[in-house]
């Protein structure tokens, strides 16, 4: 055996004494691995081994009993050289012709994984004091175990892991049944630090701990290529922290998953069978990723009918603070849909719905009464998470101003180019989403957004500006509650929305609008200042970029006026002859006068935001 290790690796392999017990079982003590010229890789005190006698007639060795004691595995790099790097190279190949349009096969290697640990797993295991360790430059690991057992199918050990300054100490037991390759293992905390995942935080930025996971694996299959696995997923306890998704740890009491995966070339699946469970919130997924010969992602979930309450308690603390604590009656029940073809974008279909039973109702506020926004109330505005300005939304300001006393030019402008649907729909816009997805897809990034004046109503009233995966999905629940239930009539939302949104700095509201550049009453506005007002609301801070150092609007406004204007006319709400006089000619007068018409002339833009502009009209005009 010596020899044969030694010919295979550049290492020298030393037992101090080796002798059969009785004709299947061996000791073996003193057991070093060392390679050529390098530090020592694997030492351990004894090794007593117990072979199945039937392996031996099917050509391959498994042991019946393994016991080991003292056993050190230490993986040292320094620089670019390993003690270990030798073990995993491949011996070379004569060279065949290989297919590159195939792809990798992760069903097969994860079932041949799978096969070969189960395959050559003990009936008996007895370690004791096992220790392995890696150590470079720039990380250090060290795992103790204590003792490992598996018996009669039952498995049970503690673990100490320290990874760099994260030290974990654990226990695990489960069971394992080798022949149907069925294995399931709970993971405990065994001190009051819980179990934290290590290098999320440098490499996610984000953080993870939790009480106890379970993790089992109980059927595989694999037949023509593809590998279909089931089991499940528990873990208690979870906090989550990464600021793309909360603001603040995100605590989870208990979650699960049942999962049916299936993986074959070019395919990966999430089976309609998966169920998600997040406390006692429950949901049926299915994704899939195929990419043999284009890219086609799909996801599907579903819910069956669930108490309203049972909905609301199971939201995780932590992720959306103004539901905190609402109670509900009634049953809710959700579906979404969405499927892209990445070479047939104009194809994508995206369906959301969230239905409620006729008896729905909130029966208690939690943190924040979405009904505030009927009456008078404090609004704060916030710039990069910092509070910038404080004013009251109701007649007592100043610059508070009516719906009845905004130009029905303004009002009708906004409605053309912000959301034409807005008195129809129940604030979302379905069309729309599906094609800032489109739009999005498109470019790479985040280029659109797709929100409705109700949704761009709620995010400033309720939510704070930052852009993370909770205060959308907040947002969206909040919209609907509020649309659904008629919380708020859709003018007076309307008015609310156009005394606090941002028009320049330090400008918020119609009313400080029309006196900013005008110098007029929000009532007093003609077509083309509403107009102008209209096409700033996208990027308010950008003002400037609207005029020349003269104070007159640039060129470039004129394609922006021809189409908001035609819109308009098309829908009646200004005539053949407003339409044919409207040019893009405005006056400014006040504080946006001195600001601006002092600049310094130049014929560089700041920014030109007309095609963002045109294509969200586009987006919206249904």
């Amino acid at each position: 055996m010596i020899t044969k290790v030694e010919n295979k690796y550049p290492a020298d392999m030393n037992i101090g004494s080796a002798e059969f017990v009785d004709w299947n079982s061996v000791v073996l003590t003193g057991i070093s691995f060392v390679p050529d010229k390098l530090d020592t890789l694997f030492t351990t005190d004894s090794v007593y081994a117990t072979v199945s006698f039937r392996s031996v007639f099917k050509g391959r060795i498994v042991f019946k009993r393994l016991v080991v004691t003292d056993g050190y595995l230490t993986a040292v790099k320094k620089g670019d050289q390993t003690n270990f790097d030798f073990l995993f190279k491949k011996d070379e190949a004569p060279d065949e012709p290989v297919d590159t349009t195939a792809g990798r096969n992760y069903g097969r290697l994860l079932n041949l994984l799978i096969e070969t640990a189960f395959d050559n797993v003990p009936d008996q295991v007895d370690f004791k004091n096992l220790n392995a360790s890696y150590a470079s430059t720039s990380r250090t690991i060290d795992v103790k175990m204590p003792f490992l057992v598996i018996d009669d199918g039952h498995v049970e050990s503690d673990v100490y892991i320290r990874t760099d300054s994260l030290v974990n100490n654990l226990r695990m037991r489960g069971t394992i049944d080798p022949g149907d390759y069925r294995i399931s293992t709970s993971f405990y905390a065994a001190d009051t630090n819980g179990i934290r995942l290590p290098y999320v935080q440098q490499k996610l930025d984000a953080q993870v701990a939790f009480d106890t996971l379970h993790l089992s694996l109980d059927s595989k299959r694999f037949r023509k290529e593809n590998l279909t696995i089931s089991g499940r997923a528990m873990v208690d306890n979870l906090v989550l922290n990464h600021p793309k998704l909360a603001d603040e740890d995100i605590h989870v009491d208990e979650s699960a998953v049942d999962y049916v995966l299936t993986l074959g070339p070019n395919l990966y699946v999430v089976d309609s069978l998966t169920e998600v469970r997040v406390n006692s919130a429950r949901a049926n997924v299915y994704a899939s990723y195929q990419n043999k010969t284009s890219k086609i992602i799909d996801l599907k979930v579903k819910t069956e009918e669930v108490p309203a309450n049972d909905f609301f308690n199971s939201l995780p603390a932590g992720l959306f603070e103004n539901l905190e604590g609402i109670q509900a009656q009634g049953w809710l029940k959700y579906n979404l849909n969405f499927h892209v073809d990445m070479d047939s974008l104009e194809q994508v279909v995206f369906n959301s719905d969230l239905d409620a039973s006729d008896d729905f109702k909130i029966v208690k506020w939690g943190n924040t009464n979405l009904q505030k926004i009927n009456g008078s109330f404090s609004h704060t505005v916030y710039e990069y998470g910092k509070p910038v300005r404080t004013f009251t939304v109701g007649p007592s300001n100043a610059f508070y101003s009516p719906i009845h006393e905004i130009s029905p030019y303004l009002r009708n402008a906004i409605l053309t180019a912000e959301d034409a649907g807005f008195y129809s729909h129940n604030g979302f816009h379905e069309e729309a989403f599906r094609q800032a997805i489109i739009k999005n897809l498109k470019e790479g990034e985040f280029a659109r957004g797709g929100s409705t004046i109700s949704m761009q109503l709620v995010k400033n009233v309720f939510l704070t500006r930052k852009k993370t995966v909770a205060r959308k999905v907040e947002e969206a629940i909040i919209v609907w509650l509020i649309e659904n239930l008629d919380l708020v009539s859709k003018n007076r939302m309307f008015e609310v929305y156009l005394n606090i949104i941002e028009w320049g700095p330090n400008v918020y509201g119609a009313k400080d609008a029309s006196r900013f550049y005008f110098g007029k009453q929000p009532s007093e506005l003609n077509l083309a200042e509403a107009i102008f007002l209209t096409s700033i609301i996208p990027s308010p801070k950008r003002y400037r970029s609207s005029f020349d150092s003269y104070g007159n609007l640039r060129s470039y406004k004129s394609g922006y006026y021809r189409l908001i204007g035609g819109i308009m006319r098309r829908r009646g709400k200004i005539s053949q002859e407003e339409y044919e006089a409207l040019s893009p000619n405005v006056r400014l007068y006040g504080r946006a006068r001195d600001l601006i018409v002092t600049a310094r002339d130049s014929s560089v833009v700041e920014e030109d935001t007309t095609q963002f502009e045109l294509e969200t009209i586009d987006l919206l005009d249904f």
